[in-house]
């Protein structure tokens, strides 16, 4: 069974440059599975910034924008996964729902989370998870963005449930929410 980590925070917390440190501590092949499809020039660049910091020479990186699970699946026992970012992928659910004109909602979500979750629970290594924590600002003004945030909420708790430890981060300083830090 994996050792399952969920690293959240708000945007520009520190969360993937926690996580990666995390991650590239751990002894074992290192997967990035990326869920970032590149839909303009300056998400390219962060795209670009991200595999500059992946530098080490020790990450494979495999682009998935939809099926977490079957990423999941297909790593070697024993690695170590970092998937940045959960609320990417959410976006990215929803936006080809949307473009088959179907209307992604909770109950899909929970069915695609719990999925992640099965997946992790069966692979034999260490999966980070990093996700941003949406919730704490106002409530959208419009009702696709209010959705939006439904949907990572839940996608959160599921994954926060099943996970050994969950790290919130704050201004680059991890709160532990679940499990022990590490001395």
């Amino acid at each position: 069974m994996a050792r399952l980590t969920l690293i959240t925070g708000g945007a520009r917390s520190g969360k993937s440059d926690y996580a990666l440190k995390r991650a590239e501590s751990l002894p074992g092949p290192h997967t990035f599975l990326a869920t970032s499809p590149v839909v303009d020039e300056e998400m390219e660049e962060r795209i670009k910034r991200h595999k500059r910091e992946r530098q080490k020479g020790i990450w494979d990186t495999v682009e998935e924008e939809l099926d977490l699970a079957g990423g999941i699946q297909s790593l070697e026992p024993g690695a170590v996964c970092l998937i940045d970012c959960l609320t990417l992928w959410v976006n990215n659910l929803m936006y080809h729902a949307e473009r088959s004109q179907y209307m992604f909602d909770e109950d899909d979500m929970l069915v695609k989370a719990e999925n992640l979750v099965l997946s992790a629970a069966a692979f034999q290594g260490t999966l980070i998870c990093v996700s941003n924590e949406v919730g704490l600002g106002v409530v959208p003004d419009n009702v696709s963005a209010r959705r939006y945030r439904d949907l990572v909420g839940r996608c959160n708790r599921v994954v926060a449930a099943a996970a050994d430890e969950v790290i919130f981060i704050s201004c680059g300083l991890p709160l532990f929410l679940k499990g022990k830090e590490k001395r």
